[in-house]
């Protein structure tokens, strides 16, 4: 489905995580460098997806001790997963980051990098991010080389599921990428997951809902189903296994209303700041 607007993804949080020179060699999540692969062993079976209705904090923007009340969150890959509760573990799969990893991204592998016919860019141009080229059978193969090794990292720091963010980027590729382009790349990514013990979340995108099991996505983390009316469709095609985060009080007092009873719904500031910081909110019904 096409979006008016971009549900925020937070980048200052993340952005800030990172040290501001690039490291290529680090698992922060500015660097888009090859990370060290997890040699450990595959732990395929035990992946443990979240029940439903568990209460949600959505950390993107900088690790901070949750309400007490909380049992799952999630947090970018560079960040240390929270003891005791539910852990889902961000990566940006679909597009790269901005600032210097596009640099690292063009001198490394420039052949990764989507272009249109004049040889251009494509560019989320919401978040200055190149989208990567997810188009070929081949490419997605280089790319698993580069991004399979985060989800090991995940795995490797005790989270218990990851999230690949930019599914939708196919909407953004000037009709280079197509949903199927999107689906048999998020399959690589699925079978690398749940290879490494970690469940997956299917991040937005109703489009990908009928493929959602050729795919292997166990939940799914969302953003405004409710202002986009789409809460319903997760609910129904993951079993009520669905985190919804809403960022005006309105919608979520509509989610709350129509789906509390079923979903996790929780309210953040669009900036997902840590508690403490100005602007902070969080809520959950």
């Amino acid at each position: 489905m096409h979006r008016p607007y971009r549900p925020y993804r937070s980048r200052p949080g993340r952005l800030a995580a990172c040290a501001a020179t690039l490291l290529l060699a680090a698992a922060c999540s500015t660097g888009d460098g090859k990370d060290t692969p997890d040699t450990s062993t595959d732990r395929t079976g035990t992946v443990r997806p979240p029940k439903p209705d568990t209460v949600f904090d959505y950390q993107l923007g900088g690790p901070y001790a949750p309400d007490d009340a909380v049992r799952a969150i999630s947090r970018d890959r560079s960040a240390e997963p929270a003891k005791g509760l539910y852990n889902v573990c961000y990566v940006n799969a679909f597009q790269t980051q901005p600032g210097d990893a596009i640099t690292w991204w063009k001198k490394n592998h420039p052949d990764l990098l989507l272009k249109n016919d004049e040889g251009s860019l494509v560019v989320d141009e919401d978040w200055d991010e190149p989208l990567l080229d997810i188009s070929a059978a081949g490419k997605r193969e280089k790319l698993m080389n580069i991004v399979g090794p985060w989800i090991d990292g995940c795995a490797k720091a005790g989270y218990d599921a990851v999230e690949p963010d930019n599914l939708d980027s196919y909407e953004r590729s000037d009709d280079l990428l197509t949903t199927e382009h999107a689906a048999s790349f998020a399959q690589l990514l699925a079978e690398r997951a749940h290879r490494k013990g970690l469940a997956i979340a299917q991040k937005n995108t109703t489009d990908l809902l009928p493929d959602r099991d050729r795919i292997g996505f166990d939940f799914a983390v969302v953003e405004e189903c409710a202002a986009y009316k789409e809460c319903g469709d997760f609910a129904d095609a993951y079993d009520d296994k669905v985190f919804a985060v809403e960022y005006t009080r309105k919608d979520y007092n509509t989610a709350c209303d129509t789906y509390g009873s079923r979903l996790s719904i929780t309210l953040r500031d669009r900036d997902v700041t840590p508690k403490g910081t100005k602007g902070y909110v969080f809520a959950q019904c």
